[in-house]
């Protein structure tokens, strides 16, 4: 797995074993639909290796959250901050609802939330309606969610409003903006 573009731009990161990393070509589009992401702040839940928020870090967020509670995932996010000498890393190793509820209190917020979660465990949408309980999403900011086509996440719900889908395979992008 490698960056594909920024400051880290082709460097190899290292992989836990057991996971399933979002490909080259989601990760281009990922940020493709983004756009312009430099300056802003960035959450990844269930991080795996920080590949995405390694991606995102390289193309001039100030500021990269991890949350991962997996232990052997987590050694390998700290390998990669290490290659990479990326000091604007915040790592919570905890389950992704704790994580949002620690993030809550300590009155964090993210003007871009990206979540990949195990595939077809209806996680994806728990996750949402986690977020729904707690502002931890900057005003216009987006949630991006990595799901599988069998998971069918709300298109509209208090808070966030599904405003884009794209379909990779078996890998759907789903992006939500923050109502006002």
């Amino acid at each position: 797995m490698r960056i594909t573009t920024g400051k880290y731009r082709n460097r190899k990161l290292h992989m836990p074993r057991g996971i399933r990393p979002t490909q080259d070509k989601v990760r281009k589009a990922i940020f493709d639909i983004l756009g312009d992401i430099e300056g802003l702040t960035f959450l990844e839940i269930y991080a795996g290796s920080g590949a995405v928020g390694f991606e995102a870090l390289s193309r001039g967020v100030k500021e990269l959250t991890l949350v991962e509670s997996n232990p052997n995932s987590m050694d390998v996010i700290k390998k990669n901050i290490e290659l990479l000498k990326a000091t604007a890393c915040i790592l919570y190793y905890l389950d992704a609802e704790n994580a949002v509820k620690v993030i809550a209190a300590s009155k964090g917020s993210f003007d871009i939330i990206f979540f990949d979660p195990p595939y077809r465990r209806d996680m994806a949408k728990k996750i949402l309606q986690t977020l729904e309980g707690y502002d931890i999403l900057a005003p216009n900011g987006l949630i991006v969610v990595q799901h599988s086509k069998v998971e069918l996440l709300p298109k509209d719900s208090k808070k966030f409003a599904l405003i884009k889908e794209a379909k990779y395979g078996d890998t759907w992008l789903s992006i939500f903006r923050k109502k006002e």
